[in-house]
């Protein structure tokens, strides 16, 4: 077969899968071939090699496996980093809260700082390159998550700045810190997602238990316990009542809610008193 025909196979077998299943084919083969999409097009009429390889590619999209676990990368930032299953694939609108967070650091020209959570180091990775004064205390409960983020740092030379730790939430932390930020898990039990997610994706960095928040407001009262001035956090677009209330219980000197690119509230950020 050759390239143009083995995409249009690609396309057909795609159409369920994907959005936009060309575009996805296109991927799938660049990475095949070591290539990139425009060399798809000036050698469309060429023979592709080991075509039996490609269609195992496309077989696993068209069962909705994510195309970050089939190649092993995912764009975040401007950086791109290794993932597996097992680890959560960093979303875009993850960069609206570093962009929060960096403000803060910059600002108050803070020096210690941890994530709860770390999946792929997207976050810690993306703060280090920016603050270079920047330590970080990173945690994650899970044995992937933490294998996989430290072949990151390690491949962004961040080793020094970027100390992984395994930990429930911050319960491995002893050290003072001046703010925590947290993309933690916080869907419900019971809400339906696409395969592609509860299929592929660990349920553990998902599902924040039988209402969702509960475990983002395990992590308010850690961090104001430890007397930490910011918590700077994600959560669910249905969250934000629930979360407001609790803050006003236990008092804080304030909360800012933010809304990602499409007007869904997306996440916080805490100053405690």
């Amino acid at each position: 077969m050759t390239i143009k025909e083995v995409l249009l196979w690609a396309r057909e077998e795609l159409q369920e899968a994907c959005e936009r299943p060309s575009y996805e084919a296109e991927l799938l083969l660049a990475h095949h071939l070591g290539k990139d999409r425009t060399y798809l097009m000036t050698h469309d009429r060429e023979d592709l090699a080991d075509v039996d390889g490609f269609k195992s590619l496309v077989q696993r999209r068209a069962a909705h496996e994510p195309y970050e676990y089939i190649v092993g990368s995912a764009s975040f930032y401007d950086i791109h980093l290794e993932v597996e299953k097992g680890v959560l694939i960093p979303r875009p609108e993850t960069e609206i809260l570093i962009d929060l967070v960096a403000e803060i650091i910059e600002r108050e020209q803070f020096t210690r700082i941890a994530e709860i959570g770390v999946g792929s180091g997207a976050i810690s990775i993306v703060l280090a390159r920016k603050f270079p004064q920047l330590h970080i205390i990173a945690t994650d409960i899970s044995d992937i998550p933490l294998r996989v983020a430290g072949k990151n740092i390690e491949r962004f030379g961040l080793g020094g700045q970027i100390e992984l730790r395994k930990s429930n939430l911050l319960d491995e932390v002893d050290e003072p810190l001046e703010l925590v930020v947290s993309n933690p898990p916080y869907i419900a039990e019971d809400f339906l997602l696409a395969s592609n997610v509860i299929d592929y994706e660990p349920r553990e960095a998902l599902f924040g238990g039988r209402v969702g928040d509960e475990l983002l407001k395990q992590i308010i009262l850690d961090v104001k316990a430890r007397g930490i001035r910011y918590l700077a956090c994600e959560m669910g677009y249905d969250q934000k009542a629930p979360l407001q209330e609790f803050v006003s219980q236990i008092g804080v000197e304030y909360i800012h809610f933010y809304q990602d690119l499409a007007q869904l509230d997306r996440g916080f950020v805490i100053k405690f008193s």
